[in-house]
């Protein structure tokens, strides 16, 4: 996970744990599985790209 997305969890985590009520505490969570989620979709579709980039039947093209 980079730095940026790693501080911005934390960041939500603090208020997170500062705050009793239920929609920001909702809200909150949700910004937290949006971010992790990007992260692992930009990973995804590097190693798509890298995978596209070194396959033999695409050198041809």
């Amino acid at each position: 996970m980079t730095e940026e997305n790693e501080w911005m969890i934390q960041q939500l985590q603090q208020i997170f744990d500062q705050t009793d009520d239920y929609y920001q505490r909702t809200l909150i969570k949700a910004a937290q599985d949006i971010i992790e989620e990007q992260e692992k979709r930009m990973d995804q579709m590097e190693g798509e790209m890298e995978g596209t980039i070194w396959s033999p039947r695409k050198w041809s093209e």
